[in-house]
């Protein structure tokens, strides 16, 4: 019989406890993963009490409460607040959201959070994206073109053209996706590309503008950058900005049967 074992340190212990201040009447926990590298020892779940009528509406907005009032230590990713940095990602309530756009009154009871799934933790709710980010510097994603001097103005599409990007051109690679893709979890350190980074590669194969993608459907058609993609749709059903990603894999794919 197959047995598994959590490495050395890594199962997660009860941590601290914040009351919520006196004469609170409508309080609600967060319970928030912390780890530091420089303790080290086995990561915990700290607990914090919010006076929710002194607090804004948003999960990013407790968190900043938290830092600011109560436990400046906490650490965590955060920069524009509207959703389209896509810097506070994380796991809320067992699924991956943005913070900034995720309400508070979303959730009944304790609120549980923590860092972006099976990827390493740097601290706290920070996870290391260096190789879906590797990864994403891999497909080049820029403007490709082979004709031998630039245009004396802009390159034009028309609005059929530009509407081929609708659906891609939003994605704010928040890896929300990514992180809860079970194919890019067991397969991603060998070479899976993952739904963020293959939906931004569909993204530069249909604009009319390109002119390289041959290039970019051979560099595709890889066993492990494409086609550990297994259909699952964890990742159309994380995006925070109700993209498919599920779809342009299989984009891809039928672009390289039929061409």
């Amino acid at each position: 019989m197959v047995q598994f074992f959590l490495p050395p340190n890594s199962r997660i212990v009860k941590g601290k406890t914040f009351p919520a201040p006196a004469g609170a009447t409508r309080v609600r926990e967060f319970r928030i993963y912390r780890w530091d590298p420089e303790v080290g020892g086995n990561p915990r779940m700290d607990s914090y009490f919010l006076d929710l009528d002194k607090c804004g509406p948003m999960v990013l907005d407790a968190l900043i409460k938290i830092k600011d009032e109560i436990d400046s230590t906490l650490t965590f990713r955060r920069s524009c607040r509207e959703g389209v940095c896509g810097s506070c990602a994380m796991n809320i309530g067992g699924m991956n959201t943005l913070a900034c756009t995720k309400p508070i009154e979303d959730f009944k009871g304790v609120i549980k959070i923590y860092p972006l799934p099976h990827r390493p933790v740097i601290k706290d709710l920070v996870p290391d994206l260096s190789t879906p980010i590797a990864q994403y510097n891999a497909i080049q994603p820029w403007l490709k073109t082979d004709t031998p001097a630039p245009p004396d103005r802009e390159r034009l599409q028309s609005p059929a053209e530009r509407a081929q990007l609708d659906g891609l051109w939003e994605c704010i690679l928040c890896f929300c996706c990514q992180t809860s893709c079970p194919s890019f979890w067991w397969n991603g350190e060998r070479g899976y590309y993952g739904p963020a980074v293959l939906l931004q590669a569909y993204r530069w194969i249909r604009d009319s503008r390109d002119e390289a993608t041959g290039d970019r459907l051979d560099f595709l058609e890889d066993e492990r950058r494409l086609y550990s993609c297994h259909t699952i749709m964890n990742c159309t059903a994380a995006c925070p900005k109700g993209l498919n990603p599920g779809r342009a894999i299989a984009e891809i794919k039928k672009l390289l049967v039929t061409r």
